[in-house]
């Protein structure tokens, strides 16, 4: 979704680059190789790292993306943004696939302490639970031309190894790997790294995949809460211990209150 990939873009900036990053700008296939290499010292395959950049250019209407995009998404004020997310379809569709996911639901938030409705929210916002606009673009591809820009080349370059790496385990194919113009995945939009860190093969077929399957959806968004702290049958309105948690799905002040606000409403608040 468009205001998460802004989120992501404009904190970026803040995550740690990895000991072993290859050198931003110049030669493209050079820089591949580079990757490459690092790639597979983290264990993906060299028949998976020749495939994924075979062929490979950059995108520029990604980085004009990037450029165009950062920071706009804060120019908007809660009840601005609110009003244009937290509608009566939206909230109308939440309702009949939490009826219809109620099972699933009710496991998930007994494991990971998460409440359903603000699953729904976040899966709502998204993506319109899997029905909206997940991306487009070819997620290899879209972050190796990130990683070889040098505003935050480090960041993507551990990105791009964690796209290989999701190829690598099979959870998606290269053909399937779409996604954002920041490179996020599925129905909750993780990036790569997140995708490796936090995806919970919950519908047990021995994949993870964040594209079609709503029970791994569904329990990776909420590991990821609850692996960053959540704390089952707590507050999570602003001001709170659980609102500070949400910070790690999106920095965002108004895109979190947008998640409360959503939740609140499909709790009949």
């Amino acid at each position: 979704m468009l205001s998460r990939s802004l989120a992501i873009l404009t904190c970026a900036l803040f995550f740690a680059a990895p000991a072993g990053a290859a050198p931003c700008g110049g030669d493209f296939n050079a820089f591949l190789s580079a990757v490459g290499r690092e790639a597979a010292a983290a264990g993906v395959s060299r028949t998976v790292i020749d495939s994924a950049f075979a062929g490979l250019a950059p995108d520029g209407a990604v980085l004009a993306f990037d450029r165009r995009q950062r920071g706009m998404f804060h120019s908007k004020s809660f009840e601005e943004y609110a009003s244009t997310r937290v509608v009566p379809a939206r909230l109308n569709r939440a309702r009949q696939l939490m009826q219809r996911h109620a099972a699933l639901l009710a496991r998930i938030e007994r494991q990971f302490g998460v409440p359903a409705t603000l699953l729904m929210a976040i899966w709502t916002l998204e993506s319109d639970n899997g029905s909206g606009d997940m991306g487009k673009l070819p997620v290899i591809r879209t972050i190796a031309t990130l990683a070889h820009d040098c505003r935050r080349s480090e960041l993507f370059q551990t990105e791009l190894i964690a796209a290989l790496q999701i190829v690598q385990r099979g959870d998606l194919s290269q053909r399937d790997l779409i996604g954002a113009y920041a490179g996020e995945i599925g129905q909750t939009q993780f990036l790569p790294s997140s995708y490796i860190k936090y995806g919970v093969d919950y519908d047990g077929n021995g994949h993870v995949d964040l594209r079609h399957s709503v029970p791994d959806v569904l329990a990776s968004t909420a590991n990821l809460l609850k692996t960053n702290g959540w704390q089952a049958g707590a507050p999570f309105r602003e001001g709170t211990a659980n609102f500070e948690v949400m910070r790690e799905w999106n920095r965002s002040v108004v895109y979190r209150k947008t998640m409360v606000l959503f939740a609140e409403r499909l709790g009949g608040n």
